[in-house]
């Protein structure tokens, strides 16, 4: 077995919308820098995400200077979206994000137009403007005072290569061979390891990728997300129907885990991967 490497990084400025593959990337104590500090919600403050939207997978958000986004998508202009600040936009509004209720800043009614026009639909474009006391980790995995920003649950997801292509042979000898290979893109990661064996990330505690380290603390259960073509939007069965059959850990079909940094870094493709624990 070849020594771990570091493969790829992607961060997601947007929730749900399409990501952006980067050589290196800064680690904050709330995951990556720029990673998911903007959601999309409806009027009633919940979140709109690929679940209920796969044709979110079709828009994408890339990073400018200052902590803005640069949103683009088929049948919209392009618009450009400064970070607001809480007074200049009227203060913050309650989000529902799974269990969690957070307060969150309105990007402004350009940005609420654009988003509403792609998804044809009233909906808001929302920042979060204090990452290190928005939002708690759960409690059962994290200690106090660690926060995440608007990822499902923890900073970064990790996932490997060797499981992808584990995974990528059971659905060849399945039943829906047509739908794989699937691309690591179903799985929307922020960091892939190579060089490792098949699945063993399940059994990680902590690991440390070039100069980081991070706790490796819960697997990562996977929902229909996974089954949404992130260059189609188009949806099949694949990989639920075989990650179900397969690989399941507390009744979950899972693919990934689930980090928190134990201090802050920079990553780098390229960077050596040690299994700590």
């Amino acid at each position: 077995m070849s020594t771990p490497v570091l493969t790829a990084v992607h961060f997601y400025p947007v929730k749900s919308l399409a990501g952006c593959a980067v050589r290196e990337a800064a680690v904050e104590p709330w995951g990556l820098s720029g990673d998911r500090r903007w959601m999309l919600a409806g009027p009633d403050g919940m979140m709109i995400t690929q679940r209920q939207q796969p044709r979110l997978a079709l828009a994408s958000a890339q990073p400018l200077p200052g902590g803005g986004v640069r949103l683009a998508a088929p049948g919209v202009d392009p618009l450009d979206v400064a970070v607001p600040g809480p007074v200049d936009k009227g203060g913050t509004v309650t989000v529902q994000v799974f269990r969690d209720k957070i307060e969150a800043v309105p990007a402004g009614a350009a940005a609420d137009a654009w988003v509403s026009a792609f998804l044809g639909f009233e909906a808001r474009l929302l920042h979060m403007d204090e990452p290190a006391v928005r939002r708690g980790i759960d409690p059962e995995f994290s200690v106090p005072g660690e926060t995440v920003s608007f990822a499902d649950g923890y900073p970064l997801l990790v996932t490997t290569l060797a499981s992808l292509d584990a995974l990528n042979a059971l659905v060849a000898d399945g039943d829906l061979p047509g739908e794989g290979p699937l691309p690591m893109d179903r799985f929307r990661p922020n960091v892939v390891i190579g060089g490792t064996e098949a699945w063993a990330e399940d059994g990680w505690r902590r690991v440390r990728i070039g100069e980081v380290t991070f706790r490796a603390v819960k697997p990562c259960g996977r929902c229909v997300v996974t089954t949404t073509d992130q260059r189609t939007a188009g949806r099949g069965k694949e990989p639920l129907r075989t990650l179900a059959r397969h690989h399941r850990i507390d009744g979950k079909a899972v693919f990934g885990k689930n980090l928190i940094p134990e201090h802050t870094g920079i990553l780098r493709v390229g960077d050596t991967v040690e299994i700590l624990d």
